[in-house]
């Protein structure tokens, strides 16, 4: 087994969910036999209330707790730190969510895993780079007035569209997070919309070449009722960039503990192997320190909400390091690495392939901090 300090402090804290994962972590990559059993199985470790505050169910903590515990799932599974991250990041939306009766309603479940939360805003964050529009819109329809003496009333729409690539929608119930378009104007919403809404239709699991356990489907919205009850928030783009640290903090917290556990696996290959790459492993073990502190420290800090370019970097910075460290677990593994069942070498490999593609991929980051620079060039702001 390895002796990572992500891999011991998950076998310390939650030794149950840590035997679990090393299982189970080729299947967990391979099929969607256990997909059910995630989500429970990281509520009952506890996980999902880190970094919530006590007073709302959680244990209290910081976001960059948070980030730490998807590193130390994804050093076992990466699949399982996927379903992960799309369940603590759901919470996150609640937690930053002006909506506190909509908080109250879906966060004990979310938070004891009866639930599964879906982040859905994977097109809302390109949305927000201008890297594609909204996939999804809403009609209003006429607002049903409250009873009683108030002269208040709730907005409703209905809606229509979907989203090609969501992750963690359990069967067994799921909460999807959405941005919609707004056809009589104004600024786009942010939406919870349920499993069980009319109308909402989710695909069969997406065919993938691994991460098959995470319940990752299509999801498609027709004329499906909503209202302000379901409202994360009234104003898409102010949101979602504040929200948008912690989205990606927490994705980036995979990227961390993938990069552990290879060189960890490094580390225990032959002797003549490891000095080969000695002086390797120890850089990458020196960058690995110092971008996961720079990561924490600017999501806790809030610096990623006004520099986000510096965030784009370090994910980039991080989805390099990713790559570097699993070819030198496959170059110390050798011909080892290359039989079925010996090692998870290849499923690393495969884990390791999937970290620039998930959104927002390094194509549209590279992209976006090109055409960022461009711009600064134009008004002669380069910094």
């Amino acid at each position: 087994m390895s002796t990572t300090a992500s891999q011991q402090g998950l076998a310390a804290r939650a030794p149950a969910l840590a035997t679990w994962l090393d299982a189970h972590a080729e299947t967990l990559d391979t099929d969607a036999t256990l997909c059910g059993d995630v989500v429970p199985q990281l509520a009952s470790a506890g996980l999902l209330r880190v970094g919530v505050p006590v007073e709302l169910g959680g244990t209290g903590g910081t976001i960059g707790d948070a980030i730490d515990s998807v590193a130390d799932v994804a050093a076992h599974s990466f699949a399982a730190a996927f379903v992960l991250w799309g369940q603590r990041t759901f919470i996150e939306y609640l937690l930053q969510s002006p909506n506190q009766a909509l908080r109250d309603r879906l966060l004990p479940a979310l938070l004891c895993g009866e639930l599964a939360g879906a982040t859905g805003l994977s097109n809302a964050m390109k949305y927000l780079s201008a890297i594609e529009p909204l996939q999804i819109r809403a009609t209003d329809v006429p607002a049903a007035s409250s009873s009683g003496t108030g002269s208040g009333s709730t907005s409703s729409w209905r809606v229509n569209g979907g989203l090609p690539w969501i992750t963690n929608l359990r069967k067994q119930g799921f909460v999807a997070a959405a941005a919609i378009d707004h056809e009589a104007g104004g600024p786009p919403s942010i939406f919870a919309i349920a499993h069980n809404a009319p109308g909402v239709h989710r695909s069969d699991d997406l065919d993938l070449i691994g991460l098959r356990g995470t319940n990752t489907a299509a999801l498609q919205m027709t004329d499906t009722p909503l209202s302000d009850d379901d409202r994360i928030a009234d104003n898409a783009p102010t949101w979602l960039v504040r929200v948008r640290p912690a989205f990606l903090g927490l994705q980036c917290g995979m990227s961390l503990g993938l990069a552990r556990r290879s060189l960890d696996a490094t580390n225990e290959s032959g002797p003549a192997a490891r000095a080969a790459v000695a002086d390797d492993v120890a850089a990458l073990t020196d960058q690995l320190a110092s971008l996961t502190t720079r990561l924490k420290a600017g999501v806790l800090q809030g610096e990623f909400i006004d520099t986000p370019a510096s965030l784009f970097k370090l994910r980039i910075s991080l989805a390099e390091l990713v790559h570097d460290a699993a070819t030198l677990e496959v170059q110390t593994g050798g011909g080892r690495g290359y039989l079925r069942g010996l090692s998870g070498v290849a499923r690393r490999q495969r884990e390791a392939a999937f970290v620039p593609i998930v959104t927002p991929s390094l194509v549209q980051l590279k992209n976006q901090l090109a055409a960022q620079r461009a711009q600064q060039l134009k008004t002669g702001t380069v910094t």
